[in-house]
């Protein structure tokens, strides 16, 4: 492939590029048996909150694949990151909506939880995609923030790729609580956010040129690797079309139908 060449490490989305919901795409196992049999280091980074890195790696097992921990980088964690470093002891207290991949991640950083229905007086609220979302739930976010609580969100996502199609993402839910506070759009942690593609260089220990990202979505892979500075892959077995390239001002630098034609290109670097 033209150009396809100085790959040293890479940063690898999961939905829509692996698999989709539970069903692994065709070239899983070939794709993770060349990365290791090449050397390449690589980190598994995506803007679904809901499972934790041990619920990743279950994951990757039940479809042949074996993963470390260190490996898996999610928005849960980049957002419990980031908020241990923004807010200090005595602002730690949070609202969380979510599952338990970004209430893992919250408690490690010794955040303070509060329930539903208490008194709205977090000094955040913290929104992930949680597939079991409640009204209560929305209820209490909204009295929080517009009781001048910030509004963080792990992604922006507006749907999320399954095996029966698109289904509502965290983007969704961001929508409804922008429209019940009056308008409050909330921070955003994920992809395009260059934040995740920064804190994967450093667990790599790879500068950006010789790094390459993988994705299926335009405004969130392939952009965040653009303001990170980072080449990227388009494979279009998720979210974007080639279509869609018509509708961007950015690019990706390569697109290829899937995994199995980037495992080839990947081969072909030795050769």
């Amino acid at each position: 492939m033209k150009n396809f060449s100085n790959i040293q490490a890479l940063i690898i989305d999961m939905d829509g590029v692996l698999w989709h919901g539970n069903k692994p795409l065709a070239g899983l196992n070939d794709f993770f048996d060349t990365l290791r049999e090449q050397q390449l280091p690589f980190i598994l980074a995506t803007n679904n909150s809901t499972l934790t890195p041990i619920e990743y790696m279950a994951k990757l097992s039940t479809m042949g694949v074996v993963i470390k921990e260190k490996e898996i980088l999610t928005s849960s964690m980049i957002t419990a990151l980031y908020l241990a470093e923004h807010y200090p002891a005595d602002k730690n207290t949070l609202f969380m909506i979510g599952e338990q991949g970004l209430k893992e991640a919250l408690l490690a950083q010794n955040f303070s939880l509060k329930a539903v229905n208490e008194e709205p007086k977090a000094d955040v609220v913290v929104c992930g995609l949680d597939r079991n979302l409640r009204w209560d739930q929305l209820a209490t976010a909204t009295l929080t923030i517009r009781a001048g609580a910030k509004f963080i969100a792990t992604n922006s996502d507006t749907t999320l790729p399954t095996e029966q199609g698109l289904v509502p993402g965290n983007g969704s839910i961001l929508m409804a609580l922008k429209t019940a506070t009056g308008g409050v759009i909330p921070k955003s942690l994920g992809k395009p956010e260059p934040l995740m593609y920064q804190y994967a260089l450093r667990l790599l220990n790879k500068p950006a040129f010789v790094t390459i990202t993988i994705g299926d979505r335009l405004d969130t892979d392939i952009l965040g690797s653009v303001r990170a500075k980072i080449r990227s892959v388009m494979v279009l077995t998720g979210i974007s079309s080639k279509q869609d390239l018509k509708n961007v001002d950015y690019q990706p630098t390569w697109i290829m139908d899937d995994i199995k034609v980037l495992t080839q290109a990947i081969k072909d670097l030795k050769k």
